[in-house]
């Protein structure tokens, strides 16, 4: 495999760089603390590309390649990994849903204002009850004439009350993962109810959400794919939105390598730049290194989703190996910032609050080594 970038990729990575630093560096503290991303960054992130990056041009998109996403997230989740979680739902999550499995009437209704960052798109699959095992999700959805009803709820949802539409998980047949489907829901549909979680660790940017469903009515061209294959729909995004997550944890890990190489080269003690102590500079390569890892694992996943091969078990390792060096990253740039560190004056506090999250959501660190240990070994490790 040749990673080299060709000159379209390092161009986007460079205006991407440019503009987040200007746009969004500046700002992030500040939204961190009122926990609210200023929302009219999102068109100007739109018009940059970053909302249509693998979204083909006829539905409004860039129709750029996985490198180049994972190029975009990283960069993302190295200004702030709110905008990033923002971004990865409404394009990478829902965006692709309807990409790969709506109808050309769905695409086109829905892709060209998810593309321009000016409609955004939620995923609405978690529930109070069930987290790690969505088949036995309990929001349903029954059959009233041509149109279904939807009841029950949803937690933990990126946009949950930004967005215009969500993807809603729901059952529609018996237990297990055949009896769910997948629906687009425009989030204003009389019964559908949003709550704003506030007092979030990290990703404090961004609207994470409850969602509750009494009898919301939605006709039968809201069905995505085919009933009862809203678990494959699922678990087929999941594989690949966990390569979001590997490349905005990759960016997570290098937004702490360069802070701590800028702090510690700047910052003197007993007469020398801290940089010039070895237990500093021991530091600095452990995170320099797991940057590289976290990076080639995440473009491995990338290169396989573009060549059309199964993805699921690499994009599990990546996601695995990048969240958890993004928090070891993080709690090493607090050590190498010292007292400076713990406060938000700097980034690296915010860095470790939202690196933690990192590790729970599209599937926790233990469901990914149970899913690579399935793998490795052909035996169930799920009672």
């Amino acid at each position: 495999m040749d990673f080299t970038l060709t000159p379209e990729q390092s161009a986007f990575k460079a205006a991407a760089r440019d503009f987040l630093d200007k746009e969004v560096v500046p700002h992030r503290a500040a939204w961190d603390r009122r926990e609210a991303v200023d929302t009219d960054l999102l068109p100007k992130l739109g018009e940059l590309g970053f909302f249509g990056l693998t979204i083909p041009e006829e539905y409004g998109g860039l129709g750029g390649d996985y490198i180049t996403y994972c190029l975009g997230m990283e960069e993302l989740g190295r200004a702030d990994s709110s905008v990033r979680g923002i971004v990865s739902v409404s394009m990478g999550l829902f965006g692709k849903i309807v990409l790969a499995h709506g109808t050309e009437e769905q695409k086109r209704r829905w892709l060209p204002g998810i593309a321009a960052g000016t409609s955004l798109g939620c995923f609405a699959l978690t529930e109070p009850d069930n987290g790690s095992d969505p088949s036995n999700l309990k929001t349903r959805a029954v059959r009233d004439g041509t149109d279904w009803l939807l009841t029950g709820s949803k937690i933990f949802i990126t946009n949950g009350t930004w967005a215009d539409v969500a993807v809603v998980f729901a059952r529609t047949g018996g237990d297990g993962a055949r009896g769910v489907s997948a629906f687009l829901v425009p989030t204003d549909a009389p019964g559908f109810e949003r709550r704003e979680i506030h007092g979030k660790l990290g990703l404090r940017g961004q609207a994470t959400a409850e969602l509750s469903f009494d009898r919301v009515r939605v006709p039968a061209d809201a069905l995505v794919g085919s009933e009862g294959q809203g678990f494959s729909i699922a678990m087929q995004s999941l594989d690949k939105g966990r390569v979001s997550v590997g490349a905005g944890c990759t960016g997570i890990i290098q937004g702490c390598l360069d802070a701590m190489v800028s702090y510690t080269t700047e910052r003197r003690q007993f007469g020398r730049p801290l940089a010039g102590f070895q237990l500093i500079q021991d530091m600095i390569a452990e995170v320099s290194v797991d940057a590289d890892c976290a990076r080639l694992l995440t473009w491995r996943a990338a290169d396989l989703i573009e060549r059309g091969a199964p993805v699921a078990v690499a994009a599990s390792k990546a996601k695995l190996f990048a969240s958890e060096q993004a928090v070891k990253a993080a709690n090493l740039a607090i050590q190498a910032f010292g007292g400076y560190g713990y406060i938000d004056e700097y980034p690296v506090q915010k860095y470790m609050r939202d690196a933690r999250v990192m590790t729970l959501y599209e599937g926790t660190t233990q469901i990914q080594k149970l899913l690579i240990g399935r793998a490795e070994t052909g035996v169930s490790a799920f009672v």
